[in-house]
C-alpha cells in the first residue's frame, strides 16, 4: 500500500472534553515532533497511530490513511503494516548474531541483494551510535544505544517502513543531529516523541500535548531554526566532553573554557 498521508481526527482529552486540535494531517517527507510534559499523552498519541485507532481507544481518535479508513489487514499482517514503532523498550528474545538477524529480516522482506542491504543497514546504524556494531555479537549483548540505532536502521533500510515512530530518541545515546540529517534523505513520515529542544526545532512542525489532548500544531519558522543552531553548538560541546570522559580523559575548567571559546561563547583570555 502506497501511503501519501496520515490524518488524525481528534478525540478527547483526559477530562473528557474535545481536543482543541480537531484534525492534523502528516504527509510523506514530514518530520514531526510530539512535545509536552511527562504524562501529557505523547505515547498514547503514537500508540493510536500505530493501532490505526478507530474510536476504539481511550482517546476516541480516528486515524485515516490517504483520507480513508485503513484496510483491516494492516492491523494483523506484519508484512503489510507500513508503520514501525521504535519504543524505549527494546529487549530481544533472540540471541542470534547481529548479521544473522539482519539477513533473516532481509530474506523475509525478499530483498534482492541481501548482503548489500545488510551492509547499508549496518553503515546507517553505525552513523547513529558511538559504539560500532560487531556483526558477530548476539543481539542480546547490544547496548541500549546500539539497539535503538540498529532498529532505526533496520526499519528505514530493510523494512522500508513509510511511517516510523520514535519514542524519546534522546535517551538512547543516539547522535541526534546526525540522525535527523540521515532521515531527511528518505521520503517517509518520521514522528518523534521528545523532550529535546534540538529535535523539536529541527522538525518541520510539532504537536503540543497537554492533559491527554492535542493542544496546538506549531510550524517551525526561520527564527526557531536559528535558535536550533545555537542549541546544536551547546549540544556538540556536551557530546565532546562526554566522549572525552568515555575515553578516560580528565576535564578541567581550562578544557571547558577552550571549548566555549571555540564555539564563540566566551572571549579569549
Amino acid at each position: 500500500m502506497e501511503i501519501e498521508s496520515i490524518t488524525i481526527h481528534g478525540g478527547r482529552g483526559k477530562d473528557g472534553t474535545a481536543e482543541p486540535v480537531s484534525e492534523v494531517t502528516l504527509r510523506m517527507g514530514d518530520i514531526v515532533s510530539i512535545v509536552g510534559p511527562t504524562g501529557c499523552g505523547k505515547t498514547t498519541l503514537i500508540n493510536d497511530i500505530e493501532l490505526y485507532a478507530q474510536l476504539n481507544t481511550p482517546s476516541c481518535r480516528r486515524v485515516l490513511i490517504n483520507g480513508e479508513r485503513p484496510p483491516e489487514e494492516l492491523s494483523w499482517d506484519p508484512s503489510r503494516n507500513p508503520i514501525a514503532l521504535i519504543s524505549q523498550h527494546t529487549n530481544f528474545l533472540s540471541d542470534m548474531p547481529v548479521a544473522q538477524f539482519l539477513a533473516t529480516h532481509a530474506a523475509i522482506r525478499q530483498s534482492a541483494d541481501r548482503d548489500h542491504i545488510v551492509e547499508r543497514t549496518v553503515s546507517f546504524a553505525n552513523q547513529l551510535t558511538g559504539e560500532p556494531l560487531i556483526l558477530t555479537n548476539p543481539m542480546t549483548e547490544l547496548s541500549g544505544g546500539q539497539t535503538r540505532a540498529l532498529l532505526i536502521a533496520d526499519a528505514v533500510v530493510i523494512g522500508n517502513s513509510p511511517v516510523i515512530l520514535l519514542d524519546e530518541l534522546e535517551n538512547a545515546g543516539i547522535h541526534r543531529t546526525k540522525a535527523l540529517d540521515l532521515l531527511r534523505g528518505y521520503r517517509k513520515v518520521f514522528i518523534f516523541v521528545t523532550h529535546d529542544p534540538r529535535i523539536a526545532l529541527l522538525s518541520d512542525y510539532r504537536i503540543v500535548m497537554k492533559q491527554g489532548a492535542m493542544q496546538r500544531v506549531i510550524m517551525t519558522e526561520r527564527e526557531e531554526r536559528l535558535v536550533a543552531e545555537d542549541i546544536k553548538k551547546i549540544d556538540d560541546l556536551l557530546l565532546s566532553l562526554r566522549q572525552r570522559i568515555r575515553e578516560g580523559d580528565r576535564l578541567s575548567e581550562e578544557v571547558v573554557r577552550e571549548h566555549l571559546q571555540n564555539l564563540g561563547y566566551m572571549p579569549a583570555a
